[in-house]
């Protein structure tokens, strides 16, 4: 029987082309981690498309040089799943790079370490001297706050829905007690279609109905890498006298589900004040976890206007 989740991705991958990006692999370290990613054609190199290029600088309205904007996704879903309402509207006037992290999608890696550092592999490697807008969902919003703190050269603003800066014992514990689940590999990484309903209706605002047999083909699919990412989860933990609030130099934008209930809004809020001046947070109401996907029209307006902010292009009066 053919499988629904694979059945919608050549439609969902000629979107994505037609917004401009192909999907290519890198070789990011030589010991047989790839990573996945699509980006425009131009932008991988003529001798091995293979090797990312360097990435444009932000000021240009051409089209072979415009600002470039990282969509990060988040744990349950690839790049392009997650992002799939986001890329077709930043395609008139960004460059976008839609990465898979590694044990997701199409990026793997031999070697066993699950630390943050071999998150953010793929950008400490080959990446050139370039500046971008990262945008961070949930897990890859973590990556992306650590990606901004290391790399305050390349990052030169953030956007972060869903995500604290840390994972600490703290914050895991009162998010895993509220939420009523026992670890965050049981609300994660469900087996079962019932756990992947309850997943669902945590992470949403209105109450979404699927059949059973899209549930089941979506576990198939999506969830893969099992063990990788339940130590990525383990790994994801801090203890709290080790987690200390980074001071970023980048404009940030915590752009929020107003009625989240993984990451509530007043977690947001309190994040937003020890960030400081140059953060700010924009919430959508009706929307949950998912705000991207949920209302993808408003997000995608607010995630315009603070990129045209921080560029010369001008987006808003799309």
């Amino acid at each position: 029987m053919v499988n629904l989740m694979e059945a919608q991705k050549p439609l969902l991958h000629f979107l994505v082309r037609r917004a401009g990006l192909q999907q290519h692999t890198v070789d990011v370290d030589g010991a047989g981690t790839v990573i996945a990613l699509w980006l425009r054609k131009d932008k991988i190199t003529a001798a091995a498309e293979a090797t990312v290029k360097q990435l444009p600088a932000p000021a240009a309205e051409t089209k072979k040089d415009r600002p470039a904007v990282v969509l990060v996704h988040g744990f349950n879903a690839d790049g392009i799943i997650t992002w799939q309402f986001q890329m077709g509207a930043l395609a008139k006037h960004y460059d976008g790079y839609v990465p898979d992290l590694l044990y997701f999608g199409g990026s793997t890696s031999p070697s066993p370490n699950r630390s943050r550092g071999s998150r953010r592999i793929a950008w400490r490697k080959r990446s050139g001297s370039w500046a971008c807008t990262v945008v961070g969902f949930s897990y890859g919003g973590m990556v992306s706050f650590k990606l901004a703190e290391a790399h305050p050269d390349l990052v030169r603003s953030l956007v972060v829905s869903g995500a604290v800066p840390a994972m600490t014992d703290y914050i895991s514990e009162t998010t895993l007690e509220r939420i009523g689940v026992k670890s965050s590999a049981e609300l994660l990484l469900p087996e079962s279609v019932k756990g992947l309903k309850a997943l669902l209706s945590i992470v949403t605002y209105r109450k979404l109905w699927f059949p059973d047999r899209l549930h089941r083909d979506y576990l198939k699919v999506m969830f893969t890498n099992r063990k990788e990412r339940a130590e990525l989860l383990e790994a994801l933990v801090i203890s709290n006298k080790d987690a200390t609030v980074p001071i970023l130099p980048q404009k940030i934008l915590l752009l929020w589900g107003e009625n989240d209930k993984v990451f509530n809004i007043q977690l947001a809020k309190t994040m937003k004040e020890k960030l400081g001046e140059k953060t700010t947070l924009q919430s959508i109401n009706k929307a949950g976890h998912l705000v991207h996907l949920e209302r993808p029209c408003v997000y995608n307006r607010h995630l315009k206007k603070f990129l045209a902010s921080v560029t010369t292009i001008k987006t808003t009066t799309e």
